[in-house]
C-alpha cells in the first residue's frame, strides 16, 4: 500500500492536537498540585532601592534583631481539572498535614495566609487549626479542600541559619502529592505564562509545522488528483432529444476531460429524436439478455417529455425544465402571437400573416418529424392535443412561394436553418438553439416571452421535462450511473443553464420538475 506524504501530515495533523488533549485533560490534568514561587528576597536586596528601607532591616524576633531577613510568597493551586479532597493527599489519614515546604539555610520566624480563593473555607488556616504550623525551617500545611483553579497565598518570614554561609538561599523545597496524580502525584511546579504555557507553545509550534508541510506537499504535488466520484470508467452511448443534444455534447466533452477512463463517443447522428432514442434504448436492452434484474450501465437516452405507455424497463430521471418557442423568418412581420392564433395557423383557418397583423405572406410550416419531442411537445401543451396539418411536401424546398404548406425537418438546427431561408416559415425549436441562431425570430404566446417565469405563472404553455431514460437499474459503479450524478453536480448544472434550461433540483418539486404553475 502507498502511503502519500501528505497523508502522513493529515494524520499527524489529527494525531497531535488529539494526544496533547487527552495527556492534559484526561492524564496529566486529572489530578494535580501546583506551587508557583512568587516572592524570595532577602532585605539586604532592597536596602537601597527606596527611602527608610532599613526599618525593614531592624525586623526583630523575641527582643532580637533578625539574622539577614528574607520574605517568601509561595501559591498553592488546584492545577488539574478534579476537585483535591482530604482524602486525595498522599499522607496518612490521621496525619493533619498534606503539604510541607522547607527553606533550606533559614529559619521560619513568620507565617500567614495573605490571600486565597472564595471557595476555600479559612478554617484551614486559623490559629491552632491541625495541619498549619511551623517548626525550624519547615512550614507545614493542612490538607485544604481545593476545588478546580481554586488556590491560597502563603507569606513567609524567615532569617539566616546560624552556620549557614553560602551567600544566596536555595530555592523552597514543596513536597506533597496526590492520589491518582500522574508522575507519582508529586505537587508540580507551575508558571504564569501571559500568552500561552510552554507546552502548548509547543503544541502550536508542532501544528504550525505539520500544516505547512503539509500546504507545501499539496502545492508541489502537481496535477496529479484523484478523479471525482462522479467519474466511471467504460463507454457511454447517449442518444435522443436533439434540443437536449447541445446540452448532452458539451456535458459529454467535459465529463471524458474530468474522468481519463471515461468515452462517450458522438456523431452527427447520435440524436435522432426523443422517440427514435427511446426506440434504440429499448432495443439494445433487449437484446442484452440482462438477468437477476440487472440494467444496462452503458447506454442512456434522453426524451422531451415522458415516454408512451408499453415500455416498462426503461425508467425515468427527470433532469430539466426545458423551454420551447415558435420561430418565424424576418418577413413575417409578427413577434407575437395569442394562443388562439397559434392554434388558427396550425389549423388551417390563417393562412396569411397579414390575417394576424403581419405581412402579406403566406404561412409556411416547417416541422419536425414524427417522433421529436419538440413537435409532440407543441400538439399537446400548445395545440390542445391537434396533431399537425398534413404535409404538402416531403421537401422543405418544394414549398410553393405564393401558397401555404407544410413540410417536415429531421433536426433542430435543420429546421433553425429552413425557417431561416424559407419566406413566411413558422417553425419551432428548443429556446437555447434558438436564441444563438440570428436568421429567426422568436414569437411570444398571448405576450410571453419563453422564460421560466413565464412557465411558473402559468401563462407561457411550451415547456416540457426533460427526462433520461435507463433500461432498468444501471450498477451504481456504471458510467451511466456516474453521467447522470455528473448531470446532476454543479458542473453538470451549469452546463445545463448555460444552454437555456433549468435544473430540476432548481425548482421547488424537483421529482416531478415542472413549473409551479403547470
Amino acid at each position: 500500500m502507498n502511503v502519500s506524504w501528505e497523508s502522513v501530515a493529515a494524520v499527524l495533523g489529527l494525531t497531535v492536537p488529539v494526544v496533547a488533549a487527552l495527556w492534559e485533560f484526561v492524564l496529566a490534568g486529572r489530578k494535580r498540585l501546583g506551587y508557583r514561587v512568587q516572592l524570595d528576597t532577602t532585605i539586604r536586596d532592597s536596602a537601597a532601592s527606596g527611602p527608610e528601607t532599613t526599618v525593614l532591616q531592624r525586623m526583630q524576633w523575641d527582643g532580637t534583631n533578625l539574622r539577614d531577613p528574607s520574605v517568601v510568597l509561595l501559591r498553592i493551586e488546584n492545577a488539574g481539572w478534579s476537585p483535591v479532597v482530604a482524602g486525595d493527599y498522599v499522607a496518612p489519614a490521621n496525619d493533619p498535614v498534606g503539604i510541607t515546604i522547607a527553606f533550606p539555610g533559614r529559619r521560619v520566624v513568620g507565617m500567614t495566609v495573605t490571600e486565597r480563593s472564595p471557595q476555600v473555607p479559612p478554617t484551614f488556616f486559623v490559629p491552632g487549626a491541625e495541619g498549619f504550623e511551623t517548626t525550624g525551617r519547615v512550614v507545614k500545611l493542612p490538607k485544604v479542600i481545593l476545588n478546580r483553579r481554586a488556590h491560597y497565598k502563603v507569606l513567609a518570614v524567615l532569617e539566616r541559619e546560624e552556620g549557614f554561609t553560602e551567600p544566596e538561599f536555595p530555592e523552597p523545597e514543596v513536597t506533597a502529592g496526590v492520589v491518582g496524580g500522574v508522575r507519582g502525584g508529586n505537587i508540580k511546579k507551575t508558571a504564569y505564562y501571559p500568552f500561552a504555557s510552554r507546552q502548548v507553545r509547543w503544541l502550536l509550534a508542532a501544528l504550525i509545522v505539520v500544516s505547512a508541510t503539509q500546504s507545501a506537499l499539496t502545492f508541489a504535488g502537481g496535477d496529479d488528483t484523484a478523479a471525482p466520484l462522479d467519474c466511471a470508467a467504460g463507454t457511454l452511448h447517449l442518444s435522443g432529444s436533439t434540443a437536449f443534444a447541445p446540452v448532452l455534447r458539451e456535458a459529454a466533452e467535459q465529463y471524458e476531460r474530468t474522468c481519463p477512463d471515461a468515452r462517450i463517443p458522438l456523431t452527427a447522428n447520435s440524436f435522432k429524436g426523443s422517440v427514435g432514442g427511446l426506440d434504440t434504448l429499448a432495443a439494445t436492452g433487449a437484446d442484452a439478455h440482462l438477468t437477476g434484474g440487472q440494467g444496462l450501465g452503458n447506454r442512456l437516452s434522453f426524451s422531451d417529455g415522458p415516454k408512451s405507455d408499453g415500455r416498462p424497463q426503461l425508467l425515468p430521471r427527470p433532469v430539466a425544465l426545458s423551454l420551447f418557442t415558435l420561430v418565424v423568418h424576418e418577413d413575417a412581420g409578427v413577434r407575437d402571437l395569442s394562443l388562439k392564433q397559434v392554434r388558427d395557423i396550425y389549423a388551417g383557418r390563417v393562412t396569411n400573416w397579414s390575417q394576424v397583423k403581419g405581412n402579406d405572406v403566406p404561412v409556411r410550416l416547417v416541422s419536425r418529424n414524427p417522433g421529436s419531442g419538440t413537435r409532440t411537445t407543441l400538439e399537446k401543451q400548445v395545440l390542445a392535443g391537434r396533431a399537425l396539418p398534413a404535409v404538402t411536401t416531403a421537401d422543405c424546398a418544394g414549398l410553393a412561394p405564393d401558397r401555404p404548406g407544410r413540410c417536415e425537418v429531421g433536426g433542430t438546427a435543420t429546421l433553425l436553418d429552413t425557417v431561416a431561408s424559407t419566406p413566411g416559415a413558422l417553425g419551432h425549436s428548443e429556446v437555447g438553439a434558438a436564441s444563438a441562431h440570428e436568421g429567426v425570430r422568436q414569437v411570444r404566446i398571448d405576450g410571453y416571452p419563453a422564460t421560466l417565469e413565464g412557465a411558473d405563472e402559468g401563462a407561457y404553455p411550451y415547456w416540457q421535462t426533460e427526462i433520461a431514460y435507463t433500461y432498468g437499474e444501471p450498477p451504481a459503479d456504471s458510467i451511466a450511473a456516474g453521467f447522470l450524478r455528473y448531470l446532476a453536480d454543479e458542473v453538470g448544472k451549469d452546463v445545463i443553464r448555460s444552454k437555456g434550461h433549468r435544473p430540476c433540483s432548481e425548482l421547488d418539486k424537483p421529482l416531478l420538475c415542472r413549473p409551479d404553475g403547470a
